[in-house]
């Protein structure tokens, strides 16, 4: 497949704070003024990007701005049974909708017949060879980490036997797991990657850019270097759990005599509390119908933060504000969600939405006027300006809104208290309304046309005030709240939270009604919501909660 090359390379002032990675790189720029710094983000294509993959984006796309250098994004598809063009597709938009523009595109399986050619070198210098044991001699002879491993009784076949038996792995003449090829090391190594690491495996699977080319398929210890070397790139940035790796990496290097040695640089991988940031665990979700797809709102994939209604801004600071260091430590969500109400605070407009209704009649306000009031769409941001919203006889109040009988320091409505509606009147409570079974079903409440918000009017105060809806022209609209997926039992055991999604049916107000999908909002009092996308083309109208508004994490 040829590259894609993105020629209008935007180079913005880079976002990330200084950190070890950007000193040895410092280093390396002192010592070599003239070199562009390269990057590249290198995703193998088995499933969707996390809160994690996020991180290791940000660093290297970032990096590369700080030094106006380039970055790439590599498809790692050297592992046809798990792969897909949808995982590459969505790996596309994820890293676009993040804000980031790569320098050029490139697939590990465009690199195969140079793969090959350089496993050809090896065998041929005496430092790979065919080994014809099964995966548990492999795994037997491979020793632990205080024995040595033994020798494969195939490890000194000759030169020209190992080409033979190669090129017929190449030519399909063998089935799946019959043979390998692999490097030759140290078996006695205290590192095990070292340990006559597999190259080469038999794979007879139809590969998503290669088709049936291909019945060989390297691994990614050798091929992830070369892919490296192959580009140019000077710095290899990956998490934490590739540094034992790093022997082997500059090995595959060295001895291949590749013309182009970059240096790998380890950074500690981005764990968050309450979210699973594995892509096995996620694909398990997925596969047991447990979420709707890869972009449930509830999960840590990028594409389900977007649907929920996560804003690119929002995980780019996050990301920044975390930092880059070699400790491994778990972030807090709800510093995460601090970063992304913050975010939409200065971006969302306002609107009425009420969850859990009870119907208000103002017995004296006339029957069948509708009249239009003004409502500030942000109340920190005049410039955002205003809107008209309906207000009639009947309108909804949250059920929270009313207490019957009210407890100390309630100020809210409650029978004979006076609050005033949000951009309206003032009312106060004189009925409640009860069904058979005692259930409030309706409050009768008079109006003080004096009131209205924006007269001037200043003969009282009143220390609550509430939001609404019109009740004629109420939309109904689904509403899902989310509790993280995750949580732990009183063992201290991560389980899968069973109320991880509340929906409700909900009345709003009608200007949210022809919203674009995605459109965001702050429904007063019950936090930041956005229009969901999915349900949107099913001709649903659905909102999806995107984070409360109170945080319990101060800055």
């Amino acid at each position: 497949m040829s590259k894609e090359v993105n020629k209008t390379v935007e180079v913005e002032e880079a976002r990330i704070q200084s950190n070890f990675i950007h000193d040895i790189i410092d280093e390396y720029k002192e010592a070599n003024p003239t070199e562009t710094i390269y990057t590249r983000f290198p995703p193998e294509p088995n499933g969707y990007l996390h809160i994690g993959h996020a991180k290791a984006i940000c660093i290297n796309f970032e990096t590369a701005k700080k030094y106006k250098g380039l970055c790439n994004l590599r498809f790692d598809d050297t592992n046809p049974v798990k792969e897909d063009t949808e995982y590459v597709d969505s790996i596309k938009e994820d890293v676009e909708w993040l804000g980031y523009k790569w320098t050029e595109l490139h697939y590990a399986s465009s690199y195969f017949k140079k793969f090959y050619d350089y496993a050809v070198r090896l065998i041929e210098k005496g430092l790979a060879y065919v080994d014809d044991s099964t995966p548990e001699e492999i795994r037997e002879y491979r020793g632990t980490l205080t024995e040595a491993g033994k020798e494969s009784p195939y490890r000194n076949r000759s030169v020209e036997e190992n080409l033979d038996l190669f090129t017929r792995m190449k030519n399909g003449e063998f089935k799946d797991g019959e043979k390998v090829l692999r490097a030759k090391i140290d078996m006695s190594s205290p590192n095990m990657n070292m340990r006559d690491p597999i190259i080469y495996r038999i794979q007879h699977a139809n590969h998503h850019n290669t088709g049936d080319e291909w019945c060989i398929y390297p691994m990614y210890d050798y091929a992830h270097p070369l892919e490296d070397a192959i580009e140019g790139i000077t710095h290899s940035l990956c998490s934490l759990e590739f540094e034992d790796h790093r022997p082997l990496y500059d090995w595959v290097v060295r001895e291949t005599e590749a013309e182009h040695r970059p240096r790998q640089i380890e950074f500690a991988r981005l764990n968050v509390t309450n979210m699973l940031t594995s892509k096995r665990k996620l694909k398990q979700l997925v596969d047991e119908n447990i979420v709707d797809g890869w972009d449930d709102p509830r999960m840590a994939t990028i594409s389900g933060m977007r649907r929920r209604g996560y804003t690119p801004e929002a995980i780019r600071n996050f990301c920044e504000a975390v930092g880059v260091s070699k400790a491994i430590s778990t972030v807090d969500i709800a510093f995460l969600e601090h970063f992304v109400r913050d975010d939409l605070k200065a971006k969302s407009r306002s609107a009425h939405a009420i969850l859990d209704p009870i119907k208000v009649v103002i017995t004296n306000y006339p029957e069948g006027q509708i009249e239009y009031v003004d409502i500030e769409n942000n109340a920190e941001d005049p410039e955002m300006g205003k809107r008209q919203v309906p207000f009639g006889r009947e309108i909804y109040i949250e059920r929270e809104d009313f207490m019957e009988v009210p407890v100390k320091k309630y100020f809210r409505l409650f029978p004979g208290n006076e609050v005033r509606l949000r951009g309206a009147y003032f009312i106060v409570c004189n009925e409640v309304i009860k069904d058979e079974a005692g259930n409030i079903v309706e409050l009768h409440c008079t109006y003080d046309p004096e009131t209205k918000s924006g007269s001037g009017f200043t003969g009282r105060k009143v220390k609550g005030t509430i939001h609404w809806v019109e009740a004629s022209t109420a939309i109904d609209a689904e509403v899902r709240l989310y509790d993280h997926l995750i949580t732990e039992d009183e063992n201290g055991e991560i389980v899968i939270n069973k109320d991880s999604l509340t929906t409700v049916n909900a009345k709003i107000e009608p200007s949210l009604g022809e919203i674009k999908p995605g459109e965001k909002f702050q429904f007063i009092r019950n936090g930041y919501f956005c229009r969901d996308t999915k349900a949107t083309k099913e001709g649903k109208l659905v909102f999806n909660r995107t984070v409360a508004l109170k945080s319990s994490w101060k800055k």
